[in-house]
């Protein structure tokens, strides 16, 4: 019986997996997963697995069938890919849940054209990622299969799917462009979306350089439209380039909340919004200088300033004003059109919106800006808020060409499973393995078709290494999220990263004499970046946490001098080097938690298509860990915000951190509700959003709300852009 014949009715393993949810005497029964996951592998998998007679016979058979490419295989004499083989196998990976077997056979593994059989099993996949990250080194194809066959490196989704694939997407995961104030540069702009969507990703766009609607246009009697109408204009774009129906296209636009669109920029997201300007599933940012907290803290007026004003002032696209600085020039110049509105009442529906749709991201951009160490400006963020790198404007023609030809940003991106790195026999070797294999997908990410995100990957070789399964490390270690152990745990395993990565982009520059552009002008090329490592020892400080560091080298002050000196000299290849995104099917596949945030559920329910409810038990679940596993919905996120505030000082770029609400606050979770209403309000989330500006969070994710009658506002919708 082939998959096209599979009858779902003649299968045990989906009635097996939702026995999970059925107590017995009042316990879980996780061995219904395994006998879930020892089914589906018999039923489904075994049957289905088109076998070959030998690897030789296989790989001659992938190649002539144009599933696999020739080119990276020719880089390895076949003995060593038996070799790498015999590596594999003899690790005997065995998938630990029903829902990580599911996952990958539904997603990840290659099947033939008529989708009959799998023409590959996990180990193949791996193999497939290890030779072609690798490109010919044998040494570091090796590296790779270890790490990866044993769940501490997670290649993104885009990565890990298409390695290797004849036929494949691009192995980066999104895109960030800017629009300036002209119609060639919007122009380009809905053509660079189109493209950018057909190739596969999510791609975030900013709007903040575009005049406003009714600001007058040069040499034309009339009004500018603002920005909703672009909104609607990208909107239908990513609808329209969806890879053939496949998926739906993914956008995010990201506004500066000193934009006098300001506020029909989030009315367009309102479910009661008019047909004409409502926007359905384009995903809204806004850009938050310090100024706004400080005005809307103190119930000031605010005031909004038009972007071509602006500009025409200061000689450069509004994005690249810092606003907070010259916010009391900007009001007093009477050059600069502008108009007023009550700071507290934008809080408020901003916080109004978040309830009721879970956006817009947040972007405090001074305080991404602030820890900076490239010579430029962040503007804007991504899909899932995690990619914080400089750009530079373009300047388009009338033939829609470059007069001057800006950079833009593409993310390569991989994570680390945190429970599994902990156990690896040397920390930093592995880190540099991860640093090499996602250093390929940038050398080799060539995007054309927009020529300034061709230009920023070149210049800057960024990646964006991240972590998962946080949760997952607390809970197995009977740690609680957001105890002092908590925190201490997370700060040392993020300045770990921080080290190894520096580490390894330093040894790569070295060994190419080569840097990323600019790096004479960073603060790592004058030292000052190296600053807090020198004057603080970032030890364990807990006893818990010196007990799971015992034995794994932890950089004191003399070694973190040793790198400064080492960097300052040979210098960095990569411009960025740490992002945590989001973790999607990939997070069940390696059997752990999503990203640095709790768990949602001990037993996660995930509806999918086609097929029903699965169920999926939090990794390591038990009677010891159980009290472990709080739902994020019943957390302080308060606590959420601590956890990550101790990773994000370590992390050159951006985290995807989402707040979980209820629309009924449990008592107690925060002491301003006590006398009040349990009710979730506008305040609380203007109270969670101004303590993670306070704590040093640079963005905000999407915000979830768990509603009365059992739905959730605001789930991630993005597949695209996640690990």
């Amino acid at each position: 019986m082939t998959l096209k014949q599979l009858d779902s009715n003649k299968v045990t393993y989906y009635d097996l997996n939702n026995e999970i949810n059925i107590p017995v005497k009042g316990q879980i029964p996780l061995n219904k997963d395994k006998e879930a996951l020892a089914a589906f592998l018999k039923e489904n998998v075994a049957p289905n697995l088109k076998t070959f007679n030998s690897l030789r016979e296989r790989f001659s058979y992938l190649i002539k069938n144009d599933y696999l490419e020739e080119s990276f295989i020719e880089k390895y004499d076949f003995h060593f890919i038996e070799h790498l083989y015999e590596f594999l196998e003899n690790v005997h990976f065995k998938f630990k849940t029903f829902m990580a077997a599911y996952k990958f056979y539904a997603q990840y593994a290659m099947r033939t054209n008529d989708n009959a059989f799998y023409l590959e099993s996990f180990v193949d996949r791996v193999a497939a990622n290890a030779l072609f990250f690798a490109d010919g080194d044998e040494k570091l194809a090796l590296a790779l299969a270890d790490e990866i066959i044993h769940q501490r490196y997670q290649p993104a989704t885009p990565s890990f799917l298409n390695a290797g694939r004849k036929r494949r997407g691009e192995l980066v995961s999104c895109f960030l462009i800017q629009i300036t104030d002209d119609m060639n540069s919007i122009g380009r702009g809905i053509n660079s979306a189109l493209q950018l969507s057909r190739i596969g990703g999510g791609v975030g766009i900013s709007l903040s350089n575009l005049r406003a609607a009714g600001a007058p246009i040069k040499n034309i009697q009339g009004a500018a439209s603002g920005v909703v109408p672009v909104m609607k204009l990208l909107e239908d774009s990513f609808s329209y380039s969806n890879q053939l129906g496949q998926r739906q296209g993914a956008g995010v636009v990201y506004l500066n909340v000193f934009h006098p669109d300001v506020v029909s920029f989030l009315s367009a997201k309102k479910e009661n919004a008019d047909e004409k300007i409502r926007v359905k599933t384009l995903s809204l940012g806004l850009v938050v200088p310090d100024k706004f907290y400080e005005l809307a803290r103190e119930n000031k007026d605010m005031y909004l300033f038009d972007p071509w004003g602006v500009e025409r002032e200061y000689k450069v696209p509004f994005s690249y004003v810092d606003i907070t600085k010259e916010y009391d020039n900007l009001v007093a110049n009477p050059n600069i059109p502008k108009k007023k509105i009550k700071a507290r009442e934008l809080e408020a529906d901003i916080s109004k919106l978040q309830q009721e749709s879970g956006y817009p991201y947040i972007l405090n951009i001074d305080t991404a800006n602030k820890e900076n160490p490239i010579n430029g400006k962040i503007i804007m963020s991504n899909l899932c808020t995690e990619i914080l790198q400089v750009q530079q404007p373009s300047i388009v023609n009338n033939t829609q060409s470059f007069d001057k030809l800006g950079t833009d940003i593409s993310c390569n991106l991989g994570s680390t499973n945190i429970v599994n790195l902990m156990a690896s026999d040397n920390f930093g070797n592995s880190v540099e393995t991860m640093v090499r294999a996602l250093t390929f997908v940038t050398d080799h990410s060539d995007i054309d078709v927009v020529p300034s995100i061709q230009k920023g990957n070149r210049l800057g070789h960024t990646i964006g290494l991240g972590a998962m399964g946080l949760h997952a490390f607390f809970a197995k270690n009977k740690i609680h999220y957001g105890s002092k152990e908590s925190l201490d745990f997370t700060n040392i395993y993020f300045m770990l990263l921080n080290y190894w990565t520096l580490k390894a982009s330093n040894t790569i520059a070295k060994e190419r004499h080569e840097t990323f552009a600019g790096f004479e002008k960073s603060k790592y090329a004058d030292g000052s970046y190296f600053e807090k490592y020198l004057t603080k020892n970032f030890a364990p400080e807990t006893e818990k946490v010196k007990r799971i560091f015992a034995g794994i080298f932890i950089p004191d002050e003399a070694a973190w001098a040793e790198l400064k000196e080492a960097i300052q000299r040979d210098g960095l290849y990569h411009q960025n080097r740490l992002a945590v995104a989001p973790n999607g099917s990939i997070s069940y596949i390696n059997d752990t938690t999503a990203s640095l945030h709790p768990i949602i559920n001990r037993i996660e329910e995930r509806q999918e298509r086609k097929i029903g409810k699965i169920y999926y038990p939090a990794p390591y679940l038990s009677n010891e860990t159980l009290p472990y596993y709080t739902s994020a919905y019943d957390t302080d996120m308060r606590k959420v915000i601590d956890v990550y505030a101790a990773a994000q000082q370590h992390v050159d770029q951006g985290m995807s951190l989402t707040l979980f609400m209820r629309s009924t606050i449990p008592a107690g979770l925060y002491e301003w509700k006590d006398g009040h209403t349990d009710k979730m309000t506008t305040r609380d989330l203007s109270i969670l959003r101004n303590y993670a500006h306070a704590r040093g969070i640079k963005s905000l994710y999407y915000v979830r709300t768990f509603t009365d009658d059992q739905n959730e506002v605001g789930a991630n919708e993005c597949e695209s852009c996640v690990i």
